[in-house]
């Protein structure tokens, strides 16, 4: 399991939104379970509140990362069009019931045994 820092209000639109395409300039080889961490900062081109709740520096959902790939005028209405960005494609998106307050880092990142271990027992008492 690998997890990924967003800046709010994009983490919450994964969680609790249709957002299933995060765009980043840079891309991985790893495909598979993928923590949705909210950072401790708000988008700087993002401006006004936020249809859902602002939390901030904490674990709010885990999909599935099933495809990279480059922009290519795909994936509206979420997926930029830019020179050197991908997107990165999630499906299975499971909200957690209450957000996990967890440090996060830069780029893709391997989550403690331990966050791990508490996010897979939410999910096992999540109906």
């Amino acid at each position: 399991m690998r997890a990924l820092t967003i800046r709010q209000p994009w983490a919450d639109a994964i969680a609790h939104g249709a957002k299933r395409v995060e765009n980043r300039t840079w891309t991985t080889d790893y495909r598979g379970p993928l923590l949705i961490h909210a950072g401790a900062q708000w988008a700087e081109h993002v401006w006004g509140p936020s249809d859902g709740p602002d939390v901030r520096s904490a674990v709010l959902a885990v999909a599935t990362l099933t495809d990279i790939h480059p922009s290519r005028r795909c994936c509206d209405p979420w997926g930029e069009w830019q020179p050197n960005v991908h997107h990165w494609v999630l499906t299975d998106v499971r909200t957690l019931a209450r957000p996990v307050p967890a440090t996060g880092r830069l780029s893709l990142w391997t989550p403690s045994d331990d966050l791990t271990e508490h996010i897979n027992t939410i999910l096992e008492d999540t109906p």
